[in-house]
């Protein structure tokens, strides 16, 4: 028993010895290529930031990486955004609330729906759709709006074979946070989406980042028996919930994302992913006079087999890479999959 025992515990010792660095990182980002120039200049920094000694090594309280949610970690036009065809879904599809929704849910809903039959624009619509969804989601409580988002991530995708809206998660992207949190980094999400849909998209999903670290936009909160009192002046009672009270607060893009990143994170992070002239201020901020080294990747839409890519949208994102010392990643020509073999875009 006692020789057992002994062969058992070298055997695990030695799988242990062997398992070093470069092994682990070849699993862990194995759905990259080989000859992937962000992979390789993600490993290089995060090598160099890890070995103690380093004269750019971080404390891992200090290893911050945000990242943006659509078209960065998840699916994002399939026709459209999740949180777009969410609304689009509520207002004029949810037969418990359509004959409720307001004329303007209702205008901003078919604008959605115009939107993903033929690329028509409309000025405004960003603000639009968050009153919107503010309005249209009025009076949940945070777990029933949640519930409501489950159901319809149940929903299958438009757009491909083998998927519902829930999973569209881009998994050489899952395998970059994995990779990061494996290595002592605190991952943030910072979205355009509303907060409570970006925390409901990732609930029971594969990434595995937090609420309290999921940062969007935002609707108010108040308590189901406030009735319009101020929150200085109400006191909230065991008959209350905290439910969404219906206004609109603001669209966490651009430079709003800089701002509330140091409101609720209060550091600069080290690491920005992001995909569109959204996130571009996200980008700048982490790589401009950061006292850690530090980098920014930018998603680039360029495959149009497996994805529903944008080739003109790729171009000028990659134009802008170079223009700010980004680091692009090729959808096409950096990952061996996107959505997994079981996947195909119709």
């Amino acid at each position: 028993m006692k020789q057992t025992k002994f062969i058992v515990t070298v055997s695990l010792l030695v799988a242990f010895a062997f398992s070093g660095v470069g092994c682990a990182t070849q699993k862990a980002l194995s759905s990259w290529t080989d000859n992937a120039p962000a992979k390789s200049a993600l490993v290089n920094y995060v090598e160099s930031i890890t070995k103690k000694g380093s004269e750019d090594f971080i404390p891992e309280e200090e290893r911050i990486a945000v990242f943006d949610l659509d078209g960065t970690l998840f699916c994002e036009t399939d026709p459209n955004y999740f949180d777009y065809t969410l609304l689009k879904y509520r207002v004029l599809e949810d037969s418990e609330y359509s004959k409720k929704a307001s004329d303007f849910e209702k205008e901003v809903a078919n604008k959605i729906k115009e939107q993903n039959e033929t690329g028509a624009s409309f000025k405004g619509l960003e603000i639009d759709h968050g009153k919107a969804v503010a309005s249209s989601f009025k009076g949940m409580t945070p777990a029933e709006f949640n519930d409501y988002i489950q159901e319809f991530k149940k929903l299958p995708m438009p757009s491909y074979k083998g998927m519902k809206r829930g999973e569209g998660f881009y998994i050489p992207m899952l395998e970059v946070v994995d990779y990061l949190q494996t290595n002592g980094f605190t991952v943030y999400v910072v979205s355009g989406t509303d907060r409570l849909i970006v925390r409901g998209i990732v609930h029971n999903s594969p990434l595995k980042v937090p609420p309290r670290q999921i940062i969007g936009s935002d609707e108010t909160l108040i308590a189901s028996n406030q009735n319009g009192e101020d929150g200085l002046n109400y006191l909230f009672t065991a008959n209350d919930k905290v439910v969404t009270g219906g206004d609109f607060i603001v669209k966490n893009l651009k430079m709003n994302k800089v701002a509330v990143i140091m409101q609720e994170i209060g550091v600069q992070p080290v690491l920005s992913f992001g995909n569109s002239t959204g996130d571009s201020s996200m980008a700048n901020f982490v790589i401009t006079n950061n006292k850690h080294k530090s980098l920014a990747f930018m998603l680039c839409c360029d495959d149009l087999t497996r994805e529903n890519g944008n080739q003109k949208k790729a171009d000028s994102m990659k134009k802008l890479c170079a223009e700010n010392n980004w680091i692009p990643v090729s959808m096409k020509d950096d990952w061996n999959t996107i959505y997994g073999a079981g996947v195909t875009k119709k």
